[in-house]
């Protein structure tokens, strides 16, 4: 293999990309097109290779190289393989826990939200959900509960995120998913745009469920929600929840009935409920 490269020094540059730079330094705010993410183990880097994402250079462990990963490279063409033994790549963080390898790719340009919703009928709005590892296990739960897409405020955690990707097992590359204010194929800054934009949600023909406690709250089995032909299912931040601008904007405040004196779900399982009941099955 001409593109290996045998990695001995943990503090080599070619590592940079994997053990140096943050998650910003990743995403590359000052050049877009240049910016990229790290996918971890063969099926995520797989599924990241599935929708079209294009990679940079791959990192394993040498004993993988003509394992599970032989397919994974042959796909991934002349790029460099960096590989190590196992002690050095204990003393990335993290490594441990990717089952063997790890890809650096570049980022995709983001659609405009009216190009991914163009045949949708049920989505999912994220506002302002900060924790990647909520953010991964929404998708997860979106990609398999039938919504059709998933649209993002700029407050929320990168779905690209190193942990957001792990968490989702790869799912944040085979559910279709834009922020609600982008320009260029680039988010705008979080300052920009404070809550989900419900007009434009709106405009695309979308009626909207706001899943908050509320007096005025249907039950989520309510036959209306899911005579809907098109209809938006918004989240809010973990701990406080959606704004209540975003509430009132809404066509329909939605709860979960709880028991045992529980006032709510955690956000992700939550979304997991909600995209059950009301996703478009």
């Amino acid at each position: 293999m001409e593109n290996r490269i045998e990695i001995t020094d943990f503090l080599a540059p070619e590592l940079d990309v994997y053990a140096r730079l943050t998650e910003n330094q990743l995403l590359n705010r000052a050049h877009p097109e240049e910016g990229m993410f790290i996918a971890e183990s063969p099926k995520v880097i797989e599924r990241a290779l599935d929708a079209g994402c294009i990679p940079v250079s791959l990192l394993m462990e040498t004993k993988h190289v003509q394992g599970e990963a032989k397919e994974m490279i042959e796909r991934c063409g002349d790029i460099p393989v960096y590989t190590a033994e196992f002690d050095v790549l204990t003393k990335l963080t993290g490594f441990a826990l990717t089952r063997g390898a790890l890809c650096a790719m570049y980022r995709p340009k983001l659609q405009e939200p009216e190009q991914i919703c163009a045949k949708a009928r049920r989505i999912a709005v994220l506002e302002n959900v900060v924790n990647p590892t909520n953010v991964g296990a929404i998708f997860r739960s979106a990609a398999a509960l039938h919504m059709d897409a998933v649209l993002l405020t700029p407050g929320c955690s990168d779905p690209l995120y190193r942990r957001a990707i792990r968490v989702s097992m790869g799912t944040v590359f085979q559910i279709p998913w834009t922020y609600l204010q982008t320009e260029n194929g680039v988010k705008n800054p979080p300052s920009q745009a404070a809550g989900a934009d419900i007009g434009h949600l709106h405009r695309m023909g979308f009626r909207v469920a706001a899943m908050a406690l509320s007096e005025d709250s249907v039950g989520i089995d309510d036959p209306a929600l899911a005579a809907e032909e098109k209809l938006a299912v918004v989240l809010g931040t973990e701990g406080d929840g959606l704004a209540g601008h975003t509430i009132a904007d809404c066509d329909y405040t939605v709860c979960i009935p709880m028991s045992h004196g529980v006032d709510s779900l955690n956000v992700a399982a939550a979304s997991a409920v909600a995209f059950w009941q009301l996703g478009n099955k």
